[in-house]
């Protein structure tokens, strides 16, 4: 019986940084040399092969062309391997867990991404047991088939569905929190999943998009936000849509100006989706009197999606070339489990 085959795709972040045994300082590792940080790795029945992006991209610098050429490289070797896994920097790591789960349509194999708060090379790490659980997980069969076979996200202990998830905390190692959706798996001493909040198998064949259009901008309300503030916003030459962050259960202002702005908004043909603000929860549009003029006016409702899935699906569906009416619609519909409607 062959050895299960993992692609790890190193696009930077903190995971992949060593410290300088004479000077102490953080440089990028190489992964040529990866055994010698983690020796784990050669008992783990698992045969390893490495790519990089070249020079490590921090995570605050990702962008929609490298979420595409993530997507390229995995449909590139996607019949070589059992699984991938994505070294990538938290702080931006579900936006990418997001754009992967749209651009991957169909995928039918497990693509894990993880990192860590502190570089491989420092005692107290936590990347090692990232690192070792997650190329675990992406190598994992159950009758022939991947146990996972959707993009997640493992951070802890915890393997999250990648668009159901969220950075809350910068120095924790429990960084990440699924608050719509069920952890997928959780790592003790063996790997329990959860199976029925893990994505079906699905059986058409693997389509990666390459397009992503990152005309989209995100407004958060606050009180006293001002409706100058939010046109200038909506007035960005050749803004596609806008995410608006609202109150509790999809509230925001009654004020007539700020609403008016955002009726004007949609005359253009600007797309607006309605996410709530809060870490957990839903949007019900329409219930309170504050959130039925956004109904009215034709402002899609997030449901329960979050702030990084609803942009990065609004990337995705006007980099298809969709338009307004049918990214409108896509919106409303379950893609790659990002929501549940009510």
């Amino acid at each position: 019986m062959s050895m299960p085959k993992v692609l790890l795709i190193y696009t930077g972040g903190t995971i992949g940084m060593v410290a300088d045994p004479r000077s102490g300082t953080l440089q990028a590792m190489d992964l040529d040399h990866l055994e010698e940080q983690v020796p784990e790795l050669v008992r783990m029945g698992i045969t390893l092969e490495t790519v990089s992006f070249g020079t490590p991209i921090d995570s605050s610098d990702m962008r929609p062309d490298q979420w595409v050429r993530i997507a390229r490289t995995i449909g590139q070797r996607y019949a070589e391997f059992d699984g991938f896994v994505v070294l990538h920097g938290s702080d931006t790591m579900a936006y990418t867990a997001s754009a992967l789960s749209f651009l991957l349509e169909n995928l039918a194999k497990p693509v894990i991404l993880t990192g860590s708060q502190l570089p491989l090379g420092t005692i107290r790490t936590d990347g090692k047991e990232n690192l070792l659980t997650a190329i675990e997980i992406a190598a994992a069969k159950e009758n022939g088939k991947p146990i996972v076979a959707e993009v997640a996200i493992y951070f802890e202990y915890s393997l999250y569905r990648g668009n159901r998830t969220v950075k809350v905390h910068a120095e924790r190692f429990e960084a990440f929190r699924s608050p719509n959706w069920p952890v997928l798996a959780e790592a003790g001493v063996h790997i329990r999943y959860d199976r029925t909040a893990l994505l079906p198998m699905r059986t058409a064949q693997l389509r990666v998009h390459a397009h992503m259009d990152d005309r989209v901008g995100v407004i958060r309300l606050f009180p006293g936000i001002r409706a100058s503030w939010v046109q200038a916003l909506l007035n960005t030459p050749e803004l596609n849509a806008a995410v608006i962050t609202t109150f509790g259960s999809g509230n925001g202002p009654t004020d007539e100006e700020f609403l008016h702005v955002l009726r004007e908004a949609r005359k253009r043909g600007i797309v607006l989706v309605n996410i709530t603000q809060c870490v957990g929860g839903r949007v019900e549009q329409g219930r309170y009197q504050t959130s039925q003029a956004f109904a009215e006016m034709g402002v899609v409702s997030g449901h329960d999606m979050t702030t990084e899935a609803a942009i990065t699906k609004l990337m995705f569906l006007f980099g298809q070339g969709l338009g307004t009416e049918d990214v409108m619609r896509r919106m409303d519909e379950e893609l790659s489990g990002e929501m549940q409607k009510q």
